[in-house]
């Protein structure tokens, strides 16, 4: 296959005239965990024939460096799934400081105590590691099956190899909502920064998201109650926007796509396991960059890649009402965080 990486191709620029510097790249669709709000309990997952091999992705991520991305998310599913994936990690990790600025991966922490050091090694030194709840009880319902002491620990030793983490808390009604000032104070207390989630309506699931969801002006409100926040002009590359807690080193993010739509500024596109560009998180515009590039080498992956930047929606459409179907019928797990 060819991996020579041309230097010559257009930057990349979508209709709006957005800048895209930020790839999130989805290395695998599966998980060990059920997350009530992201899939079904009975998942049925792609077969390992139709994803992209590891060194495929690569190529496709080196692509988009040598075209102007800065930032690279490696996401699932739950990246730390698929064999291997340390492989990946240390050949895209060589090219920060040489093109790319920042190596990043979204996890689920359930593998992490084994991970953390290598990726270090590799150049990560900043993950999002999702959790939704301190109560071992309450994650275990969420998860459907997960641990929570084995996730807390899996935290510790991110820390104690140097990473920065940022925990990814969806805020969900009847689930989580009253826990959330708790899960402030123990960010503040450990250093973490905290990221609060909108539930968004992605693939079927077993339950009503109406039920489920929360808006964060709401919650917004209400911490404002109980913490000292001001507004924080940090900005990491994603949708968030920041507050300072307090004189503590945490920011707190809320990431809102129903009640504060952030597409003005989007400048990320989505890769999936099976080689799919996402333009939107809310649509279902696609390119196929694996049939691009198997077929046409690195000429046919920049047509491809040009092709789906010429489809990049001016915003999402996500609606949240009883009984709607989902926006889009694929589930975050398969675009991925």
């Amino acid at each position: 296959m060819m991996t020579s990486l041309p230097q010559s191709a257009q930057p990349l620029v979508d209709p709006q005239g957005r800048t895209i510097r930020y790839l999130r790249i989805s290395v695998t669709d599966r998980c060990d965990l059920r997350c009530r709000y992201c899939m079904a309990e009975q998942m049925t997952f792609l077969p390992r024939a139709a994803l992209l091999s590891l060194d495929e992705i690569a190529i496709i991520a080196e692509r988009f460096i040598a075209r102007g991305v800065t930032k690279i998310r490696l996401s699932g599913g739950e990246p730390l799934v698929r064999r291997d994936v340390g492989d990946l990690v240390r050949r895209l990790g060589r090219h920060v400081g040489t093109g790319l600025d920042e190596l990043t991966m979204t996890t689920n922490a359930t593998r992490l105590e084994s991970y953390a050091g290598a990726m270090v090694d590799a150049g990560i030194r900043r993950i999002n590691v999702s959790l939704d709840s301190l109560d071992a009880d309450r994650f275990r319902y969420i998860t459907r099956h997960g641990d929570l002491d084995q996730v807390l620990r899996g935290i510790a030793a991110a820390r104690a190899a140097g990473l920065a983490v940022k925990i990814n808390m969806v805020a969900l009604a009847g689930l989580n909502e009253d826990e959330i000032p708790a899960m402030l104070r123990w960010c503040v207390d450990e250093g973490h920064d905290l990221s609060l989630i909108e539930t968004m309506p992605l693939g079927a699931i077993d339950e009503d998201r109406t039920d489920r969801f929360v808006p964060l002006t709401r919650v917004l409100a209400d911490l404002q109650t109980q913490f000292a926040l001001a507004r924080d002009s940090h900005r990491t590359g994603g949708p968030a926007r920041y507050w300072r807690v307090g004189d503590s080193k945490t920011r707190l993010g809320l990431i809102s796509p129903l009640t504060a739509n952030f597409c003005d500024g989007c400048n990320r596109v989505r890769l999936t396991t099976e080689g799919k560009l996402y333009l939107c998180l809310g649509h279902d515009d696609q390119v196929d960059l694996k049939a691009a590039l198997r077929d046409g080498g690195i000429e046919g992956l920049d047509v491809a890649i040009d092709i789906g930047l010429s489809r990049k929606p001016a915003r999402h459409d996500f609606r949240i009402a009883s009984g709607a179907a989902p926006a889009v019928a694929r589930h975050m797990s398969v675009t991925g965080g």
